[in-house]
């Protein structure tokens, strides 16, 4: 099965929620826990605890994990693997991008089977050039796997980037936007592809020259503490998407109401 469909088959059954893994210093803090790779280690697996059968998908930050060093790496290995084991999917929000045999690398560390890094899916950026991602396109649809593309990010600072127009009129994130249709049209006609979008619920799309398709699944941040109602989802986004409504720390602020705060948070996007 193609990752588009594992997808659009997960959310259907479960939902858009996408359930983030942020084990930020003042959350480790806030749960009693240490500041260390064992301290982050405990936070996701107790997040991945209380989202399994509740959401489709959970995003560990990787960053969150890389600043404790290769313990940090380890649990996050830890993490993901028994997040997969729990029949979730996973996002690595590891937002890789580079040229050539290095993209293929990265690449091979997060979207290959068996690979202790494995996941279901990775974010990436396109700045150095959308077909600068071939090697991690190639490689996701090769093993069933997903790459979510930054497009219109949800930070105030990407704007100027990001709506920067070219001689014919069109934007950056635009210029993006179309690029990854093709690649999902040449790849899985009339399917969802296996390459989505990450789109900013602060953002209106639109205003970028942005059209949204429901052949590529969108990856939108934003929701929670930057502000964004999960109850207004439907209206962010055109009808027949699919979005993944991530939100890490409006569930995740104290450790005994993980489970609770995500049902919450599952209602108020139905």
């Amino acid at each position: 099965m193609t990752f588009g469909a594992r997808l659009a088959a997960a959310v259907a059954d479960r939902g858009p929620v996408c359930v983030g893994i942020d084990p930020h210093a003042h959350l480790l803090e806030a749960w009693g826990l240490p500041d260390t790779a064992a301290g982050a280690e405990a936070f996701g697996l107790e997040v991945v605890e209380a989202a399994a059968d509740r959401v489709a998908v959970v995003k560990p930050q990787v960053a969150f994990f890389e600043r404790h060093g290769s313990a940090g790496l380890v649990a996050l290995e830890h993490v993901m693997r028994v997040a997969r084991e729990r029949g979730l999917l996973v996002l690595a929000d590891a937002k890789r991008g580079d040229l050539d045999s290095t993209m293929d690398a990265y690449a091979q560390a997060w979207l290959t089977p068996g690979a202790p890094l494995e996941a279901d899916a990775v974010t990436a950026s396109p700045y150095l050039g959308l077909g600068s991602l071939e090697p991690a396109l190639a490689l996701a649809e090769r093993h069933g796997k997903g790459v979510f593309v930054l497009c219109a990010t949800s930070n105030p600072e990407g704007a100027g980037l990001q709506s920067r127009a070219d001689a014919s009129g069109e934007s950056v994130a635009a210029s993006i936007a179309r690029g990854v249709d093709a690649w999902n049209a040449e790849h899985a006609p009339g399917a969802v592809g296996a390459v989505g979008l990450v789109v900013g619920a602060t953002v209106v799309a639109a205003d970028l020259g942005v059209t949204l398709t429901p052949s590529t699944p969108v990856l939108a941040p934003g929701f929670g503490h930057q502000g964004a109602r999960l109850s207004e989802l439907r209206s962010l986004y055109p009808e027949g998407t699919i979005v993944l409504a991530s939100t890490s720390r409006a569930v995740t602020a104290a450790r005994d109401g993980v489970a609770a705060a995500i049902d919450a948070a599952v209602e108020e996007a139905r």
